[in-house]
């Protein structure tokens, strides 16, 4: 017996849609997870426990930047007990410490022994200040192309340098 024929089509789905819309969720996604990647900073430590092995340096290519309570820095120039310049207060950003790291920096350039060496930054994060601070320090270091930094232990004599501005 022969098979009957109607003129009815049989319906027929247009997925095409469909793929466009998972190739839009896949490119979604994988824009949203690679712009969530963490990124880091490598901070290199010294490994040092005898104290006569620590490599001498220079006061006059030397700042120190304390970490202050209320987002607030106090910096010197050279030693703490000789200052080159007296220790002040400041702020993060470009109207802040980074306009006396380039000032620094430019000082430097013009000095012929230390012309080479540039400037050396150190850093002592007091226990009132945030992560925070931490943070905007170690940008201001990569955003002035600071060379040589380190993170140090804050002294007594700079804990009572914070009472007097009272940032501690």
């Amino acid at each position: 017996m022969a098979e009957l024929v109607t003129g009815r089509l049989q319906p027929r789905v247009d997925l095409t849609p469909m793929v466009d819309l998972a190739f839009l969720l896949i490119t979604f996604f994988m824009l949203t997870t690679s712009l969530n990647q963490p990124q880091a900073m490598d901070v290199t430590m010294p490994d040092v426990s005898d104290p006569t092995e620590l490599t001498p340096f220079s006061d006059s290519r030397t700042m120190t930047v304390l970490l202050g309570a209320d987002n607030k820095i106090v910096w010197y120039w050279g030693r703490l007990d000789q200052p080159i310049e007296m220790p002040q207060i400041t702020t993060h950003g470009k109207q802040g410490i980074r306009l006396e790291i380039e000032d620094k920096m430019k000082k430097i350039a013009t000095q012929e022994d230390d012309n080479l060496k540039g400037l050396m930054v150190i850093i002592h994060p007091s226990n009132r200040s945030d992560y925070s601070d931490l943070v905007a320090i170690l940008d201001e270091m990569k955003i002035n192309n600071v060379k040589q930094y380190m993170m140090g232990e804050i002294s007594e004599e700079e804990i009572q340098l914070l009472r007097e501005k009272a940032l501690y």
